[in-house]
């Protein structure tokens, strides 16, 4: 009995050794992987940093990141940043998680989707929502600080449309008056879905104008007619443009699934405007952006020059 408690004793303290070997050795890898690559201004940046960012922009754009590219710019990260805290500009949790399911969702997934996406291409979440952080911050700053500079003139994107199109009159856009109504459906009853999708081309094939549709509508059970809203085909994208506008007035969209059920579209009214056409959104869009860009660039080139990198 003694020999075999001796034999359990060595056993025991040998798997207890090599549990301590391994735990050593991954602290060591973690500790080379968080090797410092340089300091801006205090704040570290570390090679794991650097690889993270490059794997992201592997993912990204399908191409093999430059070292010194992704360096650069996770120091221009970190400027914007400490720039945000000088002007006491702090973007909360929520935010950036909100930002980052947004994302998720353009690309058609869910945020849990987006995260094991990234985690495929050896992406952490973190990197990503670090990204978004210091831009959200930096486009804060940048709109705020120059905002009288980025103010885009009516007249500016007249001259813009005159030398790309000669007849300014054939520019026109649509301003469309809607009611939403939506046949609620509890998440998870796909069976009920089906059921309430009939229902609401039910409704769709009998609706002929806005007044008494809207209070058919309000009769069906488990029904919401929601309250006006007023977009601009300067705000749509061409695919929902083109829906509406093929719609006839008085009637539904077809409808559409959604995270709280079947939704529908009343188009109440529609009218001519060459107040805000798409034409001149874009042209409106494309000003702010290249006056952003050079007050952006300019106040970077000046945060670089005060700044302290230390490379290692």
């Amino acid at each position: 009995m003694e020999n075999r408690r001796n034999v359990k004793g060595r056993s025991y303290r040998a798997v207890v050794a090599v549990a301590c070997m391994l735990a050593a050795l991954a602290a060591s890898n973690h500790a080379r992987a968080q090797q410092v690559e340089l300091i801006v201004n205090g704040d570290v940046i570390t090679t794991y940093d650097v690889e993270q960012r490059m794997k992201f922009v592997q993912l990204s754009t399908h191409k093999p990141g430059v070292r010194s590219e992704v360096v650069e710019d996770l120091i221009n990260d970190k400027l914007k940043v400490q720039f945000g805290r000088r002007y006491k500009i702090e973007i909360p949790d929520s935010e950036v998680d909100a930002s980052y399911a947004d994302m998720g969702h353009r690309m058609h997934m869910t945020p849990e989707q987006l995260t094991q996406a990234l985690a495929q291409g050896g992406v952490d979440a973190d990197t990503l929502k670090a990204k978004i952080r210091s831009d959200t911050i930096w486009q804060n700053i940048v709109r705020g600080k120059y905002q009288g500079d980025l103010q885009i003139r009516e007249k500016d994107v007249l001259a813009v449309l005159q030398t790309e199109k000669k007849d300014e009159k054939d520019e026109v856009g649509h301003e469309y008056r809607l009611r939403p109504i939506l046949f609620v459906v509890p998440h998870g009853a796909s069976q009920l879905a089906e059921a309430r999708l009939k229902d609401a081309e039910a409704l769709r094939g009998r609706f002929t104008d806005c007044d008494s549709g809207l209070k058919f509508a309000r009769t069906l059970r488990d029904v919401a007619v929601r309250d006006v809203i007023v977009k601009s085909s300067s705000d749509l994208l061409p695919a929902l443009r083109d829906i509406l506008d093929k719609t006839e007035i008085g009637h539904l969209t077809a409808p559409e699934v959604t995270e709280q059920g079947i939704e529908l579209f009343a188009l109440c009214e529609r009218k001519e405007t060459t107040e805000d056409t798409p034409e001149k959104r874009q042209i409106r869009d494309k000003i702010f952006n290249e006056k952003f860009q050079l007050k952006a660039k300019r106040l970077l080139q000046e945060l670089h020059k005060q700044a302290m990198i230390e490379r290692k």
